[in-house]
């Protein structure tokens, strides 16, 4: 009798915790579609369960006088598994052109996930994993990398005001062919002007273990054109001497 008893309680808070999540999963549903871009700094927010999720960009980078760059598109894509984990795919098609040789193809694929880790609790941040590995034969011939190469951060917000939010990432990430990582940061402050036009400004850089650093800045607009549609257009400029001149973007992201 008591082991019956025991487990009708058992099965009483599994199904309770079950039918708490799929609330709070289409309560998220309900929710205006969040993206990691235009910014650099990703987002801790995961994709609801169920939902596939793609945000696509096309930038143009001037490096310096002599080299430019285009991503034709850059594409995230993402799958909620639950509702604290997204299965995550990047694409990039990038043209390069230095002093007139231009190389052009696809960028070798990135796969990885993002996962919730602590919600936002009075000083404490709201918080993610992010991990990718960059698959070197996943690539045009051209842009294949000698190793496959890991990327991660962790990705954290804090509300500030209704309107008002601040976030920040700190990681690293290797290249394909050294060693060596480069350690990333981003701080951007992000403003709600209407209920569909948003804005944002920030700060970020990139340190390798055995180069100088490189501090870059930008800003940008995000427009709902509904609850599941979103474009974007930003800017940025190089703040350090061996950063890019500067680059521009546009995006567009949906969610199913």
């Amino acid at each position: 009798m008591k082991l019956t008893i025991t487990f009708s309680i058992v099965l009483l808070a599994i199904s309770l915790n079950v039918a708490a999540q799929e609330t709070e999963n289409e309560m998220k549903k309900s929710e205006p579609i969040e993206t990691d871009r235009p910014d650099q700094t990703e987002t801790p927010s995961i994709v609801p369960k169920g939902v596939f999720q793609m945000e696509n960009g096309f930038s143009f980078e001037k490096t310096d006088r002599h080299s430019k760059s285009f991503l034709l598109p850059s594409s995230l894509i993402k799958y909620g598994v639950n509702g604290n984990f997204e299965l995550r795919l990047i694409t990039e098609f990038s043209v390069e052109n230095t002093d007139g040789a231009k190389i052009s193809g696809l960028n070798p694929i990135l796969i990885g996930f993002k996962a919730a880790l602590a919600e936002e609790k009075g000083i404490w941040p709201k918080t993610s994993f992010i991990a990718h590995l960059m698959i070197p034969e996943l690539a045009s011939e051209e842009l294949k990398t000698t190793y496959y190469a890991p990327r991660f951060r962790f990705t954290m917000q804090h509300t500030l005001t209704d309107k008002v939010n601040l976030g920040y990432n700190l990681g690293a990430e290797w290249d394909g062919e050294s060693p060596e990582p480069t350690f990333i940061y981003t701080l951007t402050g992000g403003f709600s002007l209407s209920e569909k036009l948003g804005c944002y400004v920030e700060l970020y850089g990139f340190a390798p273990q055995k180069d100088k650093a490189d501090h870059r800045c930008d800003g940008g607009f995000t427009y709902l054109i509904s609850d599941n549609v979103m474009i974007d257009a930003s800017g940025g400029f190089g703040i350090s001497e061996n950063a890019p001149d500067y680059y521009t973007a546009l995006g567009f992201s949906f969610r199913l």
